[in-house]
């Protein structure tokens, strides 16, 4: 993900902005988002550990990972019975064949699993959000959150996402990939709007230019996320051994999403990691 790439990404989701709110202007669509139902609120276990679960169909360091006959629903739902806390969904068409329709689709089949009385697991849109209106389009789509890559925005344009977020009742994921973006993390979670929102801050473990793992660099950076709020592991979380080392050294959830998809065995290697970093958490 480098600074081209990501410029570009987001050079991208402004257009999918614009060509959107040429059919549906901003007033409409946040008043379409406010009529939904709420969507499930993201609940935490109290055992130590959790882990966010991805759907994504193709990643730009490794390629295709399904075709686009994947079976969203079927695999969101195994996602959710194997014990996922959220499931995450790329909307990015581009680069990762990713789509709000997927959104639609996982929400529709977490709603399904749900009691029906505010409980169940939320989806989170992921995408490169740059503008509220994509606040609301994933509201509208069902999801209970979103991702916000602070590195490709301004201070003015994070705090227009948040505040949408405020308004619309969804949860964030502030990613953060080295000491500068974590201290615009801090300043966030200190803020005024972080008194309503559930916020989580992740650090992204990929290179901003070769998109590889760096080793070591979610452990390295663990201690300088903000311990007010649950710290989320991002990329390079392969395995249940993954899972505990990382629990153990201050994470409270991972974000999972290449070895899920991989996997023959999604909801079991899933489950795997789930007893393994509560077992290191001491849950």
């Amino acid at each position: 993900m480098s600074e081209d790439f990501l410029k570009g990404m987001a050079d991208s989701s402004r257009a999918r902005v614009a060509a959107a709110r040429a059919v549906v202007p901003d007033a409409e669509v946040f008043r379409q988002a406010l009529a939904t139902p709420m969507p499930p609120r993201l609940a935490l276990s109290p055992r130590g550990f959790d882990v966010i679960a991805e759907v994504k169909l193709r990643s730009p360091a490794i390629g295709a990972l399904k075709g686009s006959d994947e079976n969203v629903a079927a695999r969101v739902g195994d996602y959710a019975a194997a014990g996922g806390a959220a499931v995450s969904v790329l909307t990015e068409p581009s680069r990762f064949d990713g789509s709000l329709e997927h959104l639609v689709l996982a929400s529709q089949a977490l709603a399904a699993q749900s009691l029906g009385d505010g409980g169940g697991v939320p989806a989170m849109r992921k995408d490169f959000l740059v503008d509220p209106y994509q606040v609301a389009e994933a509201r509208i789509a069902g999801a209970g959150g979103i991702l916000i890559i602070l590195r490709m925005l301004t201070r003015d344009e994070t705090q227009a996402l948040l505040e949408a977020a405020a308004r619309l009742k969804l949860f964030v994921l502030i990613e953060t990939f080295d000491e500068s973006d974590i201290a615009i993390a801090h300043d966030i979670v200190q803020s005024p709007i972080a008194r309503e929102l559930d916020l989580l801050v992740g650090i992204n473990s990929r290179d901003l230019v070769t998109l590889k793992v760096v080793p070591g660099r979610l452990e390295e950076m663990a201690h300088l996320l903000p311990g007010t709020v649950p710290r989320v592991a991002e990329s390079g979380v392969g395995s249940a051994d993954d899972a505990a080392r990382l629990a153990a050294c201050g994470y409270d959830m991972a974000l999972v999403g290449g070895a899920l998809m991989t996997s023959e065995d999604p909801a079991g290697l899933l489950a795997d990691m789930l007893r393994a970093g509560r077992a290191a958490r001491g849950g």
